[in-house]
């Protein structure tokens, strides 16, 4: 099958990815959103596919581990988006919008998302946005006003459009993310929310009318540098907060995860300080957080020992965890309970004396 010629008009994206080689599904190839990614790429190797599901080099095959973090720099997946439903949710957001990308060019060491596809599990980025917006768009119709208020927003329904990537990364791919939050700055009584740990600066050109919550991922900055792998910089994230409120985007902030070690409780205090220095009165009187302590994955222990062992000292700490399988059994590994509810507690302690301005929306 021939490549299809790109379109002329090319950006330079940032450094977090170097794309060599395109993996495109004929459909997503061809069309104008496929244009637009392999515009911005044109010297890429083209490798038509399938299906986004079933690529042997990228998913599934567990001598990439070796490759980890260079395939999620050097490989890019085009698709079709085949499920648009949306699925209802109630913790972070109300409901889960069907996604515009699957994976992430970064490599957090605790991630859920490789397991979903195999290994690396690099950008896929589904080109048919107008069939996904359609779908969010006719969902948020129906819902009509939210009656009462709940723990993911007083009145807006929350939709959540980045369950299984970066959406401040996927902005770097695709008009995806852009076009979505223009859709729900157009939508009465719907919110998008997704959560991130880049800082995409293009997003403060867009004018998300309040429409839009952004939830920065944050922990102290020494864990986050051994586990939060090709990520920014927790000052950059701090110091990105007041920029986004003041460009229309609600702020709400990510305490995830929280992971037990020596001195945490200190490492999460000093966090705390940081943020308190870094942020307005503005956007305080609109800030929210979550807190989600370590859930860890046997499988993703295993492949982590291949490329960041490191990570592993933190992460996988059976005279601290307890194992509990999933709906689809799979072994993950948590806090035992008991310990877990202290620390809990002496974390949500520590956040109503330093940061009595951030409400919690859910901990667990």
């Amino acid at each position: 099958m021939p490549a299809p010629a790109a379109a002329t008009t090319a950006s330079t994206p940032p450094t977090i990815l170097d794309v060599t080689r395109i993996y495109a599904e004929r459909a997503a190839m061809y069309s104008p959103r496929g244009q637009e990614i392999l515009s911005r790429w044109p010297d890429a190797e083209i490798v038509p596919v399938e299906s986004h599901w079933r690529i042997p080099e990228l998913h599934g095959d567990e001598t990439n581990v070796r490759r980890w973090v260079r395939i999620k720099r050097e490989a890019l997946v085009l698709g079709e988006k085949k499920a648009l439903s949306v699925r209802p949710n109630g913790r972070s957001a109300d409901f889960i919008a069907p996604s515009s990308a699957n994976g992430c060019a970064m490599a957090c060491a605790y991630c859920y998302v490789p397991r979903r596809k195999g290994y690396s599990n690099p950008i896929t980025v589904f080109t048919n946005i107008d069939q996904i917006r359609g779908s969010i768009a006719r969902h948020a119709a129906r819902q009509g006003p939210k009656a009462e208020p709940n723990q993911c927003d007083p009145t807006d329904w929350v939709y959540d459009i980045g369950e299984n990537s970066d959406c401040s990364v996927d902005a770097l791919v695709s008009d995806n993310v852009a076009d979505l939050v223009d859709l729900f700055g157009r939508t009465p009584g719907a919110k998008a929310s997704f959560a991130t740990k880049w800082v995409n600066r293009d997003l403060l050109d867009l004018d998300p009318r309040g429409g839009t919550r952004v939830r920065f991922s944050l922990m102290p900055a020494a864990m986050a540098k051994l586990v939060d792998i090709r990520t920014a910089p927790i000052p950059e994230r701090l110091a990105a907060i007041n920029d986004f409120v003041e460009a229309g985007y609600e702020v709400h902030l990510n305490f995830s995860p929280v992971i037990v070690a020596d001195g945490w409780l200190e490492a999460w205090a000093e966090l705390l300080d940081q943020l308190d220095a870094a942020t307005s009165a503005r956007t305080k009187a609109q800030l929210a957080c979550e807190v989600i302590f370590l859930t860890h994955n046997e499988q993703l222990h295993e492949v982590n020992l291949g490329w960041h062992p490191r990570a592993e000292d933190v992460l996988w700490r059976p005279d601290l965890q307890e194992e509990k399988v999933s709906q689809n059994g799979a072994t993950n590994v948590r806090y035992r309970w008991q310990d877990k509810q202290r620390h809990v507690a002496q974390l949500l302690d520590l956040l109503a004396r330093r940061a009595p301005w951030c409400p919690v929306r859910y901990a667990f």
